[in-house]
């Protein structure tokens, strides 16, 4: 077998890891993956010893999915205890660091009252000495600005904290990704190497090439026991569909989520992939229905359902370029999307609104994206108008009509589309779910509960389509779809105010004779 030419098999999945917790853009990127471990994993992690058994009850709880509860096997604490030693013992330089930052955003509350800045550089700590810069704004609020470019090169970024786990799809959803580490387990392939190695690759591509056994051991650093487990997950037949090129005019096909892929004979999109695995489902296009080579991935915004490491490291030489929003550069809760991809091995190409990146006969636009991000000041958000195959279509993600009129510019600028894409997750997660670790100020749960990731509701919807003047609208499925679990976390039925919501937008569509639906699954259009 070692020299036989072979594929990875189709229900291959890879979960990348980060001190042995999921990895997702707020756990990459340096400055918030300290303040992650340091105020959010760790605390879990003692939590978790102090009452393993409180941890396990709660994960399958079904009135508490999505909680912060360690979904560990009791008899496996001792597992958990020495990765709490491990992290206290070898990451103490990122959890210093993440202190310090808490520290130094007191020292500007203390003193910064409007004055030179300038006598406060030593009282920083040390941590920080030519990481940050202070400054205010106009309204003489001060904060710290952290370098990301000389943060990467630092210490605090240590690629030692990376490994992926490979495992072939069960069926059976995967323990919530923001809560649960993943142990090594027998059946689970462990390699410790840095996301951007070439070596995953090699493995990766073997979807669509065929590799050998041998050269994917010397790529990867493989053991015997490690080859024979590798082996395991190939096999001796592609398993690519025959249908994921298209010979004429264009398609779009849905995925799942937010996931489009938009085909021409010349060229291929995908927005915000996240892909299952799971080919003998038969509901669902899966990572064998994608085309072999992808012109442009486009990333809507940085929360976990939208940039999927698992889906993307797969897909990374396979990939043209990443097309992501451009972030306002060193603020706390906007890390760059493009620095923390190009620093896992992938090509970032960043946009501002109505920049423009052409691919072969087309062409797309980054369009601004509102709201969904409890108010924070995150900037690294876009949604994307393509223009393929004499077709438009509005990518919208989870952007908000909380100022409808903004989409009149769009239309302005660019005319009108003829599908638009809209999220309608309008009862969101509060404000301290996923941005408790970043947050230096305690705030109050009313406060937090104000703040939702909010797409829209049906009257904003609604005001969107009026704006765009789209032909049709089609709403995503918000996490509804079984595979996305272990990350989504959300339980809908017909009487949950989401559903609600986009059965009310589609009969406003439908008494104005526009084609509109909800989708899930999978979905195609043609033309």
């Amino acid at each position: 077998m070692a020299d036989q030419p072979l594929f990875l098999r189709s229900k291959a999945i890879v979960e990348p890891l980060i001190d042995r917790f999921f990895a997702w853009p707020y756990t990459m990127a340096p400055v918030q993956s300290a303040m992650n471990l340091a105020f959010l994993q760790v605390p879990m992690l003692e939590s978790y010893l102090q009452s393993p058994e409180v941890h396990v009850a709660a994960s399958n709880n079904p009135d508490l999915r999505g909680g912060f509860f360690i979904n560990v096997p009791v008899e496996r604490a001792d597992e958990v205890r020495d990765l709490h030693a491990a992290i206290k013992r070898d990451r103490a330089e990122i959890l210093r660091f993440a202190d310090a930052i808490v520290e130094g955003q007191e020292v500007l509350r203390s003193n910064a009252t409007g004055f030179d800045l300038t006598p406060l550089y030593p009282k920083l700590p040390v941590e920080l000495n030519g990481l940050v810069e202070m400054a205010y704004d106009t309204d003489n609020q001060a904060q710290l600005r952290f370098l990301e470019p000389i943060i990467y090169k630092s210490g605090i970024h240590q690629e030692s904290r990376q490994s992926v786990q490979l495992s072939l799809e069960t069926g059976i959803e995967r323990p919530f990704i923001l809560s649960t580490p993943r142990l090594p387990s027998p059946d689970v392939l462990d390699l410790v190497l840095p996301f951007r190695h070439e070596g995953l690759d090699a493995l990766f591509g073997a979807r669509v090439r065929p590799v050998t056994l041998s050269s994917l051991r010397e790529q990867l650093s493989l053991d015997d026991a490690q080859t024979k487990q590798l082996a395991g997950l190939l096999t001796d037949r592609p398993s690519q569909a025959p249908d994921r090129h298209i010979e004429a005019g264009g398609r779009i096909r849905y995925f799942g989520h937010a996931c489009l892929v938009l085909q021409t004979p010349q060229a291929a999109i995908v927005s915000d992939p996240f892909i299952s695995a799971d080919s003998s489902a038969g509901d669902r296009y899966t990572l064998d229905d994608l085309p072999d080579f992808i012109d442009l991935v486009l990333i809507t915004h940085g929360h976990q359902d939208h940039i999927v490491l698992e889906t993307l490291l797969q897909l990374r030489g396979r990939i043209g370029a990443v097309v992501v929003p451009r972030s306002s550069r060193g603020n706390l809760c906007d890390p760059s999307i493009a620095l923390m991809l190009r620093h896992q091995g992938f090509t970032a190409v960043e946009v501002d609104d109505f920049d423009e990146v052409e691919f072969p006969g087309g062409k797309v636009t980054a369009t601004p994206f509102l709201g969904e991000h409890c108010d924070l000041d995150i900037r690294a958000k876009s949604t994307y108008w393509v223009e393929l195959a004499g077709k438009t279509a509005y990518i919208g993600a989870d952007s908000s009509g909380i100022d409808p009129t903004l989409y009149r510019y769009v239309r302005q600028h660019l005319g009108t589309a003829d599908y638009a894409f809209l999220g309608m997750e309008c009862d969101g997660a509060p404000l301290s779910w996923l941005y408790q670790a970043l947050l230096t100020v305690p705030i109050t749960k009313k406060m937090s509960d104000s703040r939702k990731l909010s797409g829209s509701n049906a009257e904003q919807a609604a005001a969107i389509m009026t704006e765009l003047g789209a032909a049709e609208a089609y709403v995503y499925a918000m996490g509804e779809e079984p595979w996305l679990g272990h990350v989504m976390a959300t339980t809908y039925n017909e009487d949950t105010y989401q559903i609600k919501q986009i059965e009310e937008f589609r009969t406003w569509c439908a008494d104005r004779g526009i084609p509109a639906g909800h989708l899930y699954g999978q979905q195609e259009w043609r033309w």
